[in-house]
């Protein structure tokens, strides 16, 4: 039996954005993307971390990384300050809000990823990681021959 690709596609960004827990997330006003970014300023909130350092972490465009920090400021979860070494840099810290809403992104996350692996054996699992690192080195090597196209032409 041969395994339809685009299928296989089609069904992980499905399991990906279900997994992810909107509904829950839609409590406290975010998408599943904005919890995880705002959970991980606040794992950096001691010093701070800048939007490159959250672009590179996530692979998502600069863009896209900065319109989800913008809602994130406008309620009141992240606050900016001007990075004393660049003032061109802005540094990310998660506020009070933000904070207090740690232990329910926490446990809705957890909640969402025991759903999505109830079932699955240590065997399955320890495969499943496997072939998604394949995955990604694949896209890795994808980008970087790209990358070395463009600068050729």
């Amino acid at each position: 039996m041969e395994v339809n690709r685009s299928v296989l596609i089609q069904e992980n960004r499905q399991i990906n954005i279900q997994q992810s827990g909107n509904r829950a997330m839609a409590q406290k006003g975010l998408t599943a993307i904005q919890a995880h970014i705002l959970l991980y300023i606040l794992d950096h909130s001691d010093r701070g971390i800048s939007l490159t350092d959250i672009h590179r972490e996530f692979g998502y465009s600069m863009a896209a990384m900065s319109g989800l920090v913008k809602r994130l400021r406008e309620k009141d979860y992240v606050r900016v300050e001007p990075c004393a070494r660049d003032d061109r840099k802005k540094i990310l810290f998660g506020t009070d809000k933000g904070k207090e809403a740690r232990e329910f992104l926490d446990r809705a996350i957890c909640e969402a990823q025991n759903q999505l692996y109830s079932g699955f054996s240590p065997e399955e699992l320890a495969t499943l990681d496997r072939l998604q690192k394949k995955m990604l080195r694949n896209l890795s090597a994808l980008t970087q021959n790209h990358s070395k196209e463009v600068s050729k032409s």
